[in-house]
């Protein structure tokens, strides 16, 4: 059986969300199974879903420097899960969205990491160069916000999932790949053993 990629998000006004689809269709491509779990209505078939999950993309915009409360909340609320370590050594990444270009996204994507790492998961990181940083680069270029501990993205605020790049989308969608690809090799190696 293909190992299974959760993409655990919250989305405020829908660019997370978007992103989140991509996330899941990388997955997909990269190998793995994937589903969507929306931490702000998590019940009991989601939580089961995350402590089956072979890795785990969380996903939430960013807001006052932080990830959103909804996503804090589900972070408080897995606590039973960090007690009984059921998360342990799964593979864990992340994405994050900000109206601003920088609008301190880093910062939730270290809050998601540091996160990952009290539940005992392996971080994954984006591994593309960052884009547009010359003559040559463009606005549509992967990874083109230059943050490489995951994905990052920018939505102007006054508008809806439209003002989600499809630069971002698809730096999101790499991250969905790459967190499936590794998936898949753990899941032969330890199906070999």
């Amino acid at each position: 059986m293909r190992p299974l990629v959760v993409v655990a998000y919250h989305s405020g006004y829908g660019h997370t969300a978007a992103l989140a689809a991509a996330a899941r269709e990388g997955a997909e491509e990269g190998g793995s199974r994937a589903v969507l779990v929306d931490v702000e209505t998590v019940e009991d078939a989601g939580w089961a879903l995350l402590d089956g999950a072979d890795a785990v993309m969380f996903g939430a915009p960013t807001y006052m420097g932080s990830a959103s409360a909804a996503f804090h909340a589900f972070a408080e609320a897995s606590s039973k899960r960090w007690a009984a370590r059921a998360w342990q050594d799964k593979l864990a990444t992340g994405f994050t969205v900000a109206g601003s270009m920088n609008g301190d996204k880093l910062h939730t994507l270290q809050y998601f990491s540091i996160f990952a790492a009290q539940h005992g998961m392996h971080w994954v990181n984006l591994d593309v160069p960052p884009g547009w940083n010359s003559t040559t680069g463009s606005e549509h270029d992967l990874n083109r916000l230059g943050i490489n501990l995951g994905a990052g993205a920018q939505a102007n605020t006054d508008q809806g999932t439209e003002g989600v790049t499809k630069a971002d989308v698809e730096t999101v969608r790499h991250l969905g790949r790459r967190i499936a690809q590794l998936a898949v090799a753990l899941h032969g190696v330890a199906r070999a053993h």
